[in-house]
């Protein structure tokens, strides 16, 4: 009986452990290669990063994510990189890359089900 509880116990702390919030996100898309530079500018350096900066192959390497209005970035996963390439290219935007994207957040990673480049 102890030992099942034991068990029940560890079993419960492995799932909330391994579980994430689902969200909707509201930032500015911009890549990792810029992010830190970004960062210590805040919004306004954010809102004033280029389309076309964020579609260079070395930003595209990079992995893309998003800047928050609270000042974090969450990275996307590989699924969120191939969403934000798509959004990119069918864009027109000079900069001010606002996006909305809805996924489960898991530590600074936003696992991206759905992105909107506004």
């Amino acid at each position: 009986m102890k030992m099942s509880r034991i068990f029940s116990l560890i079993v419960l702390a492995g799932a909330l452990g391994l579980s994430a919030s689902a969200a909707e996100v509201k930032g500015i898309l911009t890549d990792r290669l810029c992010a830190a530079k970004i960062a210590t500018g805040g919004q306004a350096a954010a809102k004033a990063h280029e389309r076309s900066c964020a579609m260079t192959p070395p930003c595209e390497q990079s992995g893309y994510g998003v800047f928050t209005a609270d000042n974090r970035f969450l990275w996307f996963n590989g699924t969120g990189n191939t969403k934000a390439i798509e959004a990119l290219k069918a864009s027109t935007k000079k900069d001010n890359l606002t996006v909305t994207v809805i996924g489960a957040i898991k530590g600074q990673t936003l696992e991206v089900a759905d992105l909107k480049l506004d």
